[in-house]
């Protein structure tokens, strides 16, 4: 059922709890229990999580220790599972009560924490039957609140003891969106992953959805130390932990997002810029990226890391395409319309694709690992690239 005015929310028993602050910022708080049933159909729209055992399109995971847990007592001793169940925690904008039937009217509701629980629910009631639920019950806490900050910032809260990944708390706060709108610009049909439920599994134009992860370690390779943002790394930034930090570099993003769109920071011009050269660049980096995975000069290289169709590459390692990324920063410009990465005319990409060799054979051992996280191996590459920018 679709959220909207007056979603039907049947209880068992309610009460109101709300604190003296709770009621002087326009707000309740609820306390009560609930069937099982009451909570199948529920949305979770404002969740930073979905259950992660039906994420649309995803393969399925393998059941965790709380998922069995849960499912173990409502198999062999359903009464005790409102005691041992956390319950939900749901928000609606507003509400009414029908005391006589017992049911509580929603606007606009939405789960925020129990996902988990809403769906081992859903699954052991279609395998038991829908009717056993008037015998579980489930707490439940409800948030009664127009704040549409305050909602998102109880999703992030309420769920960050279960490890929400970062990209769905990013997601969820809104500092994806310009991304996503600045890579619609050159591909209108794409989109970034903003959920840890959202499948992507590569940073490809073929796919609906974006890695975002990976695209925001390619950004930030990509950055020119002119835009570098950590003292005392200006004139050749060290971007070894861009190949496989990709949880550092979405929490980098975030901070620079944040001091962007803050003008009473005293960097916040710096940032500012930065996030620019971020959002001028996504769909080239994305192009740069797809473009080296696949580079036909890779054929003559014999290198055996390099996943072939007969002549065709298919997929180079990451761990030598970072380092030629992080090079390619040398070239970055801004324009009248712009950030751009504009190579010199003079720099052939084969000369490139064999200086990435002889990294990769010379100092990594040709291990395409080592090279992703080899200093020395990106030197070597960006080195040559301020010559060729040199002689530009």
């Amino acid at each position: 059922m679709a959220a909207g005015r007056n979603f039907p929310f049947p209880y068992s028993t309610v009460r109101n709890v709300s604190s003296p602050q709770d009621t002087e910022n326009g707000r309740k708080i609820l306390f009560g229990h609930a069937p099982a049933s009451s909570i199948l159909d529920l949305p979770t729209d404002e969740n930073v999580r979905d259950y992660l055992l039906e994420a649309e399109g995803k393969k399925r995971r393998q059941p965790t220790q709380v998922h069995r847990a849960m499912m173990e007592t409502l198999k062999n001793d359903p009464t005790r599972f409102s005691v041992l169940n956390g319950g939900v925690v749901i928000v609606c904008r507003d509400y009414d009560t029908d005391e006589k039937s017992r049911v509580l009217k929603l606007e606009s509701p939405s789960i925020i924490n129990g996902s988990q629980t809403q769906g081992v629910l859903r699954g052991f009631l279609r395998q038991r039957g829908e009717s056993l639920s008037d015998e579980i019950y489930v707490t439940f806490e409800l948030i009664v609140t127009h704040d549409d900050d305050l909602i998102a910032d109880t999703s992030i809260a309420r769920n960050f003891q279960n490890d929400v990944m970062t990209v769905s708390i990013v997601g969820r706060l809104g500092q994806l969106d310009e991304l996503e709108q600045a890579l619609q610009r050159a591909y209108p049909g794409k989109k970034l992953r903003k959920s840890e439920t959202k499948v992507a599994r590569t940073l490809s134009l073929k796919e609906d959805y974006v890695l975002t992860e990976k695209l925001i370690q390619v950004l930030i390779a990509l950055t020119p130390a002119e835009l570098w943002y950590k003292s005392g790394e200006e004139g050749r930034p060290n971007k070894v932990y861009t190949y496989s930090g990709k949880e550092k570099c979405l929490k980098e993003f975030q901070r620079v997002v944040r001091m962007a769109k803050n003008p009473e920071d005293p960097e916040h011009e710096k940032y500012a810029e930065l996030y620019q050269f971020y959002l001028d660049v996504a769909a080239e980096a994305l192009e740069l990226y797809e473009s080296w995975k696949q580079h036909e000069d890779w054929r003559g290289t014999r290198l055996r890391a390099i996943i072939r169709d007969g002549r065709d590459i298919v997929d180079v390692p990451d761990g030598i395409i970072f380092p030629i990324l992080a090079a390619l920063s040398a070239f970055a410009t801004k324009t009248s319309t712009g950030w751009t990465i504009r190579p010199p005319a003079r720099l052939n990409d084969a000369d490139l694709i064999a200086a990435a060799k002889s990294a990769y054979q010379d100092l990594a051992n040709s291990n395409p690992t080592t090279m992703g996280k080899s200093k020395a191996c990106y030197a070597q590459l960006y080195q040559i690239a301020e010559i060729y920018k040199r002689l530009a």
